[in-house]
């Protein structure tokens, strides 16, 4: 692993300033290795979660540890993939992820109600305001939110109300770049733009879109840097030729090599010999 830089970890009162002076980068990554990338390549905010093999999501709560120690400076958001059920597990959930290193927690699919409780207990909230996937079947599915008059006014008094519910960053999935903008001008928090532009606070982007090995289908504002499927599939290839090449060695018998295997004295050896005969 590459050895972590020495910048100052971005904290919630950092969060909260850059408003107005630089973009942020927020990127989703799915392990300690892509963490570490992270840490090295200067992003400002990193998103993990774990259990939620329905969106290709296989880290283990063990990893969401890890991969904190692997980006130490960057800002860090995670979330329990269990449903909370009531105002009092949202509460508990989120210390929980608080005591591993998350410093924000997703509450995308929470109440205003319950928002406002964890404001109470100081626990840094971030919502998610257009396309929300969790609640994707209250709209008709997926698709973009705000191309009409009545869906713009609706996203800005959703995250008006997001605002005052005592949030610090929306994510923004999917809305026009136009309204967007106008909404981001409007409010004090973070909006942090999924295909909604670059006039946003900030840019979210997963890493899997990022180095091109998403599985089935990438979604239209993904943008993606580099080809790692092509590379995992030549891996694999490669994968295969090594153990066809074992197997070889071993049907033909091809392990007596001086170079991986211990001598004995050819005196010892007719030693040996003579006491084997005897049992």
């Amino acid at each position: 692993m590459a050895e972590q830089s020495k910048r100052k970890k971005l904290t919630t009162y950092d969060y909260l300033a850059s408003k107005g002076k630089r973009q942020l980068s927020n990127l989703f990554v799915h392990s300690v290795d892509e963490a570490a990338a992270a840490e090295e390549a200067g992003i400002d905010y990193i998103v993990t979660a774990h259990d939620l093999p329905k969106f290709g999501i296989t880290s283990t709560l063990d990893d969401v540890k890890n991969i904190r120690e692997a980006a130490p400076s960057c800002y860090m958001q995670s979330a329990s993939p269990i449903p909370a059920a009531s105002e009092y597990e949202a509460i508990k959930f989120a210390h929980k992820y608080l005591s591993l290193g998350a410093d924000c927690i997703y509450v995308g699919n929470y109440s205003l109600e319950w928002i406002k409780a964890m404001r109470r207990e100081n626990i840094p909230c971030i919502s998610h305001v257009g396309l929300i996937p969790g609640k994707a079947t209250w709209i008709g599915g997926f698709r973009a939110i705000g191309k009409t008059a009545e869906e713009a006014i609706g996203v800005l008094r959703h995250t008006l109300e997001l605002q005052d519910a005592g949030v610090i960053g929306v994510e923004f999935e999917v809305v026009p770049p136009k309204v967007a903008a106008v909404v981001t001008k409007k409010v004090d928090i973070i909006i942090m733009s999924m295909g909604s532009g670059s006039d946003c606070d900030a840019q979210f982007l997963f890493s899997n879109d990022v180095l091109g090995w998403t599985e089935g289908h990438t979604p239209r504002h993904a943008r993606v840097y580099r080809n790692f499927k092509k590379e995992y599939e030549r891996l694999q290839r490669e994968r295969v030729e090594a153990f066809k090449e074992f197997h070889a060695d071993t049907i033909n018998k091809n392990f007596n090599d001086p170079k991986i295997t211990v001598p004995i004295d050819d005196r010892e050896f007719d030693k040996f010999l003579e006491l084997a005969e005897k049992i």
